[in-house]
């Protein structure tokens, strides 16, 4: 375990490392444009910001903890960081040497509470993986846990020794560091650092809680239940703690792995396209996805007797789980709609609307860069996309990247793990397939979405005309009952001129009434019609009568 001298050592190189690069920025682009030199900031930019990224991948591999999860979180903040950051540190791993057997042993038995040769029938001491937060042992069961579960081969998943204290320290420092910058008024325009701090420690926290994992391993299960494509491993919860993870040992061939694949009979190509059905199938029908489907995390399973595909896609590692929540997803959904209906400012109020646009922002520009995108692409399909000249595409970005930086934005988390969950897709099937394009197959999913919308949409419309069709019904007695009052005297009348505007206003407010009914019984024929054909015809049919009516009857009596 690391002790106190050891953790404030930690934390005060963490923040030397932090102040340092922050001067260094200060002094490059708020002091030196301020004296009119901004051109040789500019010119030493690109540079300096390549040192950073190598600097900290090098202190991230050195320190470990939580500092490599900064480095892997970095390098998918595309709507924070520059590329030549993010590109340095997306090939950033748990580099970091394994723990020895012995301590493992240590903690693994303080949390189960019992010897590990009471627990396990074996354990083999060599590692299957080592993480900067944790390693993985295989192991079998001892008898009688393995005659209640079922199983037998198990894979041990146990916390380095000494890692919750590890976090807190790497936590407060980045906090530490979180709070000056939120007093840099150039960063906190753009982006709320207390609360980009706040979504890292909580996915942190959450991936070093073991039970967590766990429950979500389980409920990542229930959601595939006889889905042919997918499998899961079981969770061994009588040899499971906050610390300690047990899994059913689910090894097979790595998801990226060519020549095994081929070997076992399976075509990389055909495993490819399925990959990205269960991923999509997460994100936007389920709502609960995998949101760190590295090739390490993805087996492909080879079936001894198959009913139909000989092989299934093995997930593991459930420390990484994303939500989007309702709300996220109506947001989604108007994003969706604004893009398909080439409105610019409607797909800026979506933005705003889910989070990725700051409070403060001004978004005029935002508005005609997206005005400007429809007008060039709007309209082709993803097919079409493919064929343009990818330096319009450039040139585009080039423009419009630009605006993108004078925002006050950032991604909420939900976003930054459907991105992160969507970039490791393409990645694993391109390695599958070098022609896969993912656009094949995120299209069906983003037609149906639209689709589901404009069904709503009817139904909504539908269910407003028969309000309608209520009203108009109720209409012609309110206008008797007035036309009665007026006749009975009830209601004064002293112009012969006004009992000759009633007369009219009645028959105005009939035909008024008709063409009403007429459209209410028309759209609800029409949304009937695919349930029930013989109802929706006759509301269809009947809808004839008050459109004659409200064609012909205020022909007499002028």
């Amino acid at each position: 375990m690391p002790g106190a001298g050891n953790t404030r050592a930690r934390y005060r190189r963490i923040l030397r490392f932090a102040a340092w690069h922050l001067t260094v920025t200060w002094w490059f682009e708020l002091f030196l444009p301020r004296i009119g030199l901004a051109s040789l900031a500019s010119r030493s930019r690109s540079k300096r910001m390549r040192q950073f990224a190598e600097r900290f991948h090098r202190l991230a591999v050195e320190l470990g903890g939580l500092m490599i999860k900064v480095g892997q979180f970095m390098s998918s903040r595309l709507d924070v960081l520059p590329p030549e950051i993010t590109s340095e540190l997306e090939g950033l791993q748990d580099e970091v040497p394994p723990v020895p057997f012995a301590a493992i042993r240590v903690l693994a038995e303080a949390e189960l509470g019992v010897p590990l040769e009471h627990a396990f029938a074996t354990v083999d001491e060599d590692p299957v993986a080592a993480a900067s937060l944790g390693q993985a042992h295989r192991a079998t069961l001892a008898p009688l846990a393995a005659a209640d579960t079922g199983l037998h081969a198990v894979v041990i998943k146990v916390q380095r020794p000494g890692i919750d204290e590890i976090v807190d320290v790497d936590l407060a420092a980045l906090r530490k560091v979180g709070g000056w910058l939120s007093r840099v008024r150039l960063v906190s325009d753009r982006v709320d650092m207390p609360a980009l701090v706040e979504e890292f420690a909580h996915t942190s926290l959450e991936e070093i809680d073991y039970l967590h994992e766990a429950a979500s391993a389980e409920r990542f299960a229930e959601d595939f239940a006889g889905d042919e494509r997918v499998a899961v491993p079981a969770v061994v919860w009588e040899r499971t703690t906050r610390r300690v993870l047990t899994l059913e040992d689910v090894t097979a061939i790595k998801i990226t792995d060519a020549d095994a694949l081929r070997a076992a009979g399976i075509d990389p190509a055909e495993v490819a396209p399925v990959f990205a059905a269960v991923m999509f199938d997460q994100l936007f029908t389920r709502g609960f996805f995998h949101a760190d489907p590295h090739p390490g995390n993805i087996f492909v399973t080879p079936l001894a007797e198959p009913d139909g595909r000989p092989w299934k896609l093995t997930f593991i590692d459930f420390g990484m789980m994303g939500e989007i929540s309702t709300s996220t997803r109506s947001g989604l959904r108007k994003l969706l709609i604004a893009a398909a209906s080439r409105d610019g400012k409607g797909l800026v109020d979506a933005m705003r609307d889910v989070g990725v646009l700051l409070p403060s922002a001004e978004t005029q520009e935002l508005e005609r860069a997206m005005v400007q995108l429809f007008a060039r692409f709007g309209g082709m399909g993803f097919a079409e996309l493919r064929d343009v000249d990818p330096r319009e595409f450039r040139d585009f970005a080039v423009q419009f990247g630009e605006v993108v930086r004078s925002l006050p934005f950032q991604l909420p988390e939900n976003f930054l793990l459907v991105i992160r969950a969507m970039s490791l897709t393409s990645g694993v099937c391109s390695a599958l397939d070098p022609e896969f394009n993912v656009w094949d197959s995120i299209e069906p999913y983003a037609a149906q979405l639209l689709r589901d919308e404009g069904g709503n949409a009817v139904k909504d419309f539908a269910r407003e005309a028969v309000d309608i069709a209520a009203v108009a019904l109720r209409l012609p007695k309110r206008v008797d009952a007035v036309v009665t009052r007026i006749e009975d005297g009830s209601v004064a009348v002293r112009s012969p001129e006004l009992e000759r505007r009633v007369t009219r206003l009645e028959r105005t407010a009939r035909r008024l009434v008709s063409a009403m009914l007429f459209g209410a019984l028309l759209i609800a024929g029409a949304v009937v019609l695919a349930e029930d054909a013989v109802l929706g015809a006759v509301l269809m049919i009947g809808s004839i009568v008050p459109l004659l009516h409200a064609l012909f009857a205020g022909g007499r009596g002028r």
